[in-house]
């Protein structure tokens, strides 16, 4: 009887390990609530002093401080390190408040993430500035961009488009209010179009009037037809289309003078215009000329993209550009285009001067992130803005047939804008495939001689 009670008991522990080996692999998240969670808080709370200590984060306590420790309590007077004001679990990590002392500032703790990341055996540690001396430790348990999984309560709203998650598990939403216009790039299969599939996806949701400008004939944007106010799919559609969109910026304007405010959202609700969303697929085929007499029209139509990138903004008009390289290379007003382009999203590229075009002038020390990215993972990408800060994100799969079902269920928030009924997109109708006589005829069952073929 004491054997059979040993093999159950050696049973139920294998059984138990092998669930939590599954577990940490299939369900990180599970894992880490139960295990990793626990494991990690207990060895940040037991190592923290010693931690911050031998990676150089620790100041001479205050004159006061030192007095009262050397006179009253009678110990030895010791750098202290910044003092734990919160610690909050979260699903997917750790997040710990830090007041720090004086003598340290922010970017001090963040040169110091790698080696805080080893000490408490965590997938990564990101810090953030919070407010002036408070910092915050952001502790991923696992790999999150591993298997992308967006939180439920990530839903547009507003002009906010939830796009993607972050290294540190938080969501990295795309918000026109703040980032009137962005640029996208990556190489061929990195998961730029994935990026601009949930771009899309989410877009469409929301009241807003999309313009896609897509000069491969079409062949990304039209099965989003539905959702789409408008679509250019050439080079001149798109000459004419910026024009059009440069005078409906001039009239909203004159709009905006007549009520005696500066920005679209300053207006009554019942005069308010629609804001529109300029969606370019590859923005480089818009600069490549083939011959002379079409360098005119280029340059044309870069200038009132430019137009569009310098004061669209107030009015509502915001601009969204995707290539592969985008840079002075391309020609005149390349380069002044993508400084009206605040947001950044770099994925995969070929070559680092791409990445310092894309990062080098808003965050250069995330030039080496880009660099990084594997092929083996598409959709990973480096998000940065003129602020200076960026992260590593992640866009969740997603089929293009998925988001252009979200655009036909949405179809019914297409506004009807007289300005842009000219380039208003037909509905996709895919043609059947063609049916071709085979090469060889069938032979009938009921002999050897071929069977007739049908007229």
């Amino acid at each position: 009887m004491t054997d059979l009670t040993t093999w159950f008991e050696l049973g139920g522990l294998a059984t138990g390990a092998g669930g939590v080996g599954y577990a940490k692999h299939r369900a990180p998240r599970v894992y880490w609530s139960l295990v990793g969670l626990p494991v990690t808080w207990g060895r940040f709370t037991w190592s923290y002093g010693s931690t911050m200590d031998a990676c150089g984060l620790t100041v001479q306590p205050s004159g006061f401080r030192a007095f009262m420790t050397r006179n009253v309590t009678r110990r030895e007077v010791r750098p202290v390190p910044p003092k734990v004001r919160r610690v909050r679990p979260t699903s997917t990590g750790l997040r710990v408040t830090l007041r720090l002392p004086a003598g340290l500032e922010p970017t001090d703790i963040a040169a110091s993430s790698e080696r805080l990341r080893h000490a408490w055996g965590v997938h990564s540690v990101t810090v953030a500035e919070t407010k002036p001396g408070f910092v915050e430790l952001r502790m991923t348990g696992y790999d999150v961009l591993n298997r992308v999984k967006m939180p439920r309560k990530a839903q547009p709203r507003d002009l906010i488009v939830p796009v993607a998650l972050r290294e540190d598990g938080t969501v990295f939403e795309r918000d026109y209010r703040k980032i009137p216009h962005a640029l996208t790039l990556g190489a061929n299969q990195s998961g730029k179009s994935m990026y601009q599939r949930n771009l899309i996806k989410g877009l469409a949701k929301l009241p807003v009037a999309l313009v896609g400008i897509d000069c491969k004939r079409g062949v990304e944007q039209s099965r989003y037809a539905p959702r789409l106010s408008a679509l250019a799919t050439d080079r001149e559609s798109a000459g004419r289309l910026a024009d059009a969109l440069v005078t409906e910026m001039e009239d909203r304007f004159d709009l905006l003078a007549l009520y005696g405010v500066s920005d679209l959202w300053e207006l009554p609700d019942e005069v308010r215009p629609v804001p529109l969303v300029v969606l370019i697929d590859e923005v480089a085929e818009l600069f490549l000329v083939t011959s002379k007499k079409e360098e005119a029209d280029r340059d044309h139509t870069v200038m009132q993209l430019v137009r569009l990138g310098q004061m669209a903004r107030a009015v509502g008009i915001y601009l969204e550009a995707c290539g592969q390289r985008f840079g002075s290379d391309l020609g005149k007003g390349a380069t002044a285009l993508r400084a009206q382009l605040t947001g950044r999203v770099v994925h995969r590229v070929n070559d680092k001067q791409t990445a310092e075009m894309g990062l080098g002038d808003i965050a250069p020390d995330a030039v080496v992130s880009v660099l990084g990215v594997r092929a083996d993972r598409p959709g990973v990408a480096v998000a940065g803005d003129a602020s200076g800060y960026w992260s590593r994100i992640r866009t969740p799969e997603i089929t293009p047939a998925q988001a252009a079902a979200v655009c036909r269920e949405f179809a019914h928030l297409t506004p009807e804008l007289p300005f842009l009924a000219p380039f208003r997109p037909v509905g996709q109708i895919v043609p059947p495939m063609p049916t071709t006589p085979p090469l060889v005829a069938p032979y009938s069952s009921a002999s050897n001689t071929p069977a007739p073929r049908s007229a």
